[in-house]
């Protein structure tokens, strides 16, 4: 009995822990990375399983200098560019990051209308996509930030389903290790255009913005300002870790699930969340399939809060307009109306001939963009002892950074090269 209890409070105490940190990590598993993990698993079957331990070290990294901004300077990242940088690069943020984002959210709602539809087919995947985006926007509007925060932490769970999908299907454990452990890299555009893909959905600008903003929320809601030391700081760094980890073995598992079953199925070729959920049906059955699809539908309503929720904050920072998740509407009404204005915007674009697909390409393109010159800020903005005092960068941070950064500008140049050349 004792064991049991303290296993309850370990538990317990992790849970209250976790905050800002497994939400932004859960929210990066969205179904538009839900679709590319998808694929990498469906074309090259288990021989991308490795990417998952090498982004891990490099999201925490980033994620937790941004954490730390937000902690340190009481703003978030937007604010601290307005501050400290000139005004038009905190302009050019804001031009790539609004269409970008918008591109992201209709990817993300067309997502859940289609595997909306393929549960209940008789009605229309357009019918899902506007009830989503309509309970969203309830839902956001009308829940203080507390409630937003409560609700965002328990949809997190819903990402557990894809860490039982795999299970359900007979799978070769030292083949997984193998892959897992020992890189494969494929010299060939395809494969490269892969590894891009994978590392553009898991290190995204937006969530930057996020994680330091939703930092100042926390300590807004908590009253942590008044105590900023070693042990706040070590317990947002176990929370930034934690939800890392957590979003890498979700990608990790989903790449195994197409991997093991797509790719030895023989469908290599995955474009949408909705043709990965269907295809598992007959090759895996229905459990999978169902788990599957709940898990899209579930990681849509944690990470379109998420993408609305950075572009509002981005923009009102920018602009010096009240804002904040923990305000009523009628106290930061420009705030939410963004936030609406963004979820009608995705919605919409499935209706003027931007196809999920191609807002995905647009969209990874403009954060491929903006992602190399934020890392570079938040790495020069860490070091500046004016700004960050004690709290600066330590070798660790700065290496794992300074490779994130490298990564990202490859990726930038290797996905603008391949869309010059059509590849």
């Amino acid at each position: 009995m004792n064991i049991k209890n303290n296993i309850s409070n370990v538990l317990t105490r992790i849970w209250k822990l976790l905050g800002p940190g497994l939400i932004t990590g859960a929210s990066d598993d969205d179904p538009s990375g839900i679709a590319t993990y998808s694929q990498a698993g469906a074309a090259y079957g288990l021989s991308t399983l490795w990417t998952a331990i090498i982004t891990f070290p490099l999201m925490a990294s980033i994620q937790e200098m941004c954490a730390r901004i937000g902690i340190v300077t009481t703003q978030g990242l937007t604010g601290t560019l307005k501050t400290n940088y000139s005004k038009p690069v905190l302009y050019l943020m804001l031009l790539f990051s609004f269409p970008a984002i918008v591109m992201n959210i209709g990817a993300d709602i067309a997502g859940m209308g289609a595997v909306g539809n393929l549960l209940i087919p008789s009605v229309h995947a357009s019918f899902f996509s506007i009830i989503f985006t309509l309970v969203l926007l309830g839902l956001i509007i009308y829940l203080p930030y507390q409630k937003i925060s409560s609700v965002l932490k328990y949809l997190c769970i819903v990402l557990l389903v894809y860490l039982i999908v795999p299970f359900l299907y007979k799978q070769n454990w030292v083949a997984v290790l193998k892959a897992t452990f020992i890189p494969t890299i494929k010299f060939n555009k395809q494969f490269i255009s892969i590894l891009v893909a994978i590392l553009g959905t898991t290190i995204s600008p937006y969530l930057f913005f996020w994680q330091a903003t939703m930092e100042v929320e926390d300590m807004k809601d908590k009253k942590k300002h008044l105590i900023v030391n070693k042990k706040l700081m070590h317990e947002m760094k176990q929370d930034v870790d934690y939800g890392m980890l957590f979003s890498n073995i979700v990608m990790f598992f989903i790449i195994l699930t197409a991997g093991s079953v797509l790719f030895k199925g023989g469908i290599h070729q995955i474009d949408t969340v909705e043709q990965a959920a269907h295809a598992l049906k007959p090759l895996a059955g229905n459990a999978a399939y169902l788990l599957f699809a709940v898990g899209i539908i579930g990681t849509g309503l944690l990470s379109i809060p998420v993408l609305c929720g950075s572009l509002s904050y981005i923009i009102t920072e920018t602009f010096g307009w009240e804002e904040g998740l923990d305000k009523k509407f009628h106290e930061a009404k420009v705030f939410y109306i963004i936030i609406a204005i963004s979820l009608i915007l995705g919605l919409s674009l499935n209706y003027i001939g931007i196809s999920p697909i191609k807002a995905l390409i647009y969209s990874a393109i403009l954060y491929g963009l903006t992602a190399p010159v934020l890392i570079a800020i938040i790495l020069h903005n860490k070091k500046k002892k004016k700004i960050m005092g004690k709290y600066t960068n330590g070798r660790t941070s700065n290496i794992l950074g300074f490779t994130a950064l490298v990564l990202m500008s490859m990726a930038a140049v290797i996905l603008g090269y391949m869309q010059l050349t059509s590849t």
